[in-house]
């Protein structure tokens, strides 16, 4: 009788075990996604006060204050196309965090339609013009960090066009996962200024680069793990079964949001904030 007691509990056992490494993976990406959602509002902010606020008030040099050639007085084309980048970022960061509210895109579906439309619009665009920035428009650092930055400008086009040829399929299972990638990769340059902070902040300054030249071995490594290192561990959560592989991804996903979370907070107090 015992025996089949214990025989008869152990699916129950497993049952219990399954739904708590749900459960903790599913807390893990809500904690990800506030921190994520709070970190681009911040960084919205502060392009729309910073670059609009200089724009606003006639002061277009401020626009050099943080980025380099951010406005140049004879190149009118370079000047339009920095401003629409400009702008596109600020709309796509809000943007995109709503796509991502089940609640919103359950409740207002033509809100998430037409929303989903500008946002791949824009993510698409402000791509392409991050290209001609990067190259025709002079930037900071080396080629392996713009070639890191290009190849996520790249990804940003596709991820933007395997989400609208899978809604057109009516896959919306693969539609919501590429949604998932593109907005991962058009959130890379976010995610460099945030690793960034982060790096400093435990090293207690600059280290593995030259903060004067802004080149080193790990802006290197950053500007491809801006976007590949969020894109691994996506796909980690996506993929991820059994209760092993949902407590380990849960346990690395909280342990990032927290480095993550810590980057925001010193990329808000030191960067973004006094700016804003």
């Amino acid at each position: 009788m015992t025996s089949a007691l214990s025989i008869d509990s152990a699916p129950s056992r497993r049952r219990t075990a399954e739904a708590r490494a749900a459960l903790a993976l599913s807390a893990a990406a809500r904690f990800w996604f506030v921190a994520t959602v709070v970190g681009q509002l911040v960084f919205a902010a502060y392009i729309v006060l910073l670059y609009g606020g200089a724009a606003a008030g006639g002061d277009w040099n401020g626009w050099n204050k943080v980025m380099s050639h951010g406005f140049v007085r004879a190149d009118l084309a370079g000047n339009i196309v920095t401003a629409a980048h400009l702008l596109l970022a600020a709309v796509i960061m809000v943007g995109g965090t709503l796509q991502l509210i089940p609640q919103l895109r359950a409740r207002a579906p033509s809100f998430h339609r037409w929303n989903g439309r500008v946002y791949l619009a824009g993510a698409v665009v402000a791509a392409l013009s991050g290209l001609y920035m990067l190259w025709f428009r002079g930037a900071v650092g080396d080629t392996v960090q713009h070639l890191g930055t290009s190849l996520n400008a790249v990804l940003v086009v596709a991820c933007a066009a395997m989400t609208v040829r899978r809604a057109l399929a009516r896959d919306f299972s693969a539609h919501r996962r590429w949604a998932l990638r593109l907005f991962l990769c058009v959130s890379g340059v976010w995610f460099f200024r945030v690793g960034l902070m982060f790096w400093l902040a435990v090293n207690g300054g600059p280290a593995g680069f030259d903060i004067d030249t802004f080149t080193g071995p790990f802006l290197s490594f950053l500007s491809f793990a801006q976007y590949l290192l969020p894109l691994a561990v996506l796909e980690l959560y996506l993929r991820c079964g059994g209760v092993a592989a949902r407590c380990a991804t849960a346990l690395l996903l909280a342990v990032l949001t927290v480095a993550m979370a810590l980057g925001i907070a010193v990329a808000t107090m030191g960067m973004w904030w006094p700016r804003m």
